[in-house]
């Protein structure tokens, strides 16, 4: 079962219309929503471990890819978002929220190293490899259950630091 203490850590920002369009973007097989609220409750269940701000985490990862696209982008498109993205998750999500300095490191920096921006705090690090397993594991769920050639016992090989 879920923290409760989470909810109310992210409430706002589940409850925000905007925010709630990411559930119509693909992403990684899944929808953007559902990838962000992964990360997010991961990194603070790591970062609430650590006894690190997981307060921080836990916003941070919920907003980590908040910016609005199609779903029909052009690969071109595609390739140039993985690169833009945090600067543009980090420009929406000032819009709609009051970030402290340290979730917007994380946001800017999620896609580290393949952007330049430095992780500066810890959370920071977590949130951005929380991203990239999480993003692989999706990735494997939708392979194997299109080709059926990965197994499902290594998929959850791959998520279970997070528990």
């Amino acid at each position: 079962m879920l923290d409760e203490n989470y909810y109310c850590i992210v409430e706002d920002i589940l409850e925000n219309d905007e925010f709630n369009k990411l559930e119509t973007i693909e992403h990684h097989g899944t929808n953007r929503l559902t990838h962000s609220k992964r990360v997010s409750y991961y990194s603070y269940e790591i970062c609430k471990k650590l006894h690190i701000d997981y307060i921080a985490a836990a916003r941070a990862g919920l907003l980590h890819d908040f910016f609005i696209s199609e779903n029909e982008r052009t690969k071109k498109d595609r390739i140039i978002s993985f690169f833009t993205h945090p600067k543009k998750a980090l420009e929406t999500s000032n819009k709609f929220f009051d970030l402290n300095d340290k979730e917007q490191n994380i946001i800017e920096c999620h896609m580290f190293p393949a952007n330049i921006t430095l992780p500066k705090y810890l959370e920071s690090w977590i949130v951005s490899i929380t991203d990239k397993v999480v993003g692989t594991y999706e990735f494997l769920e939708k392979i194997s259950l299109r080709h059926l050639y990965v197994p499902n016992l290594y998929i959850l090989l791959i998520i279970k630091i997070f528990n």
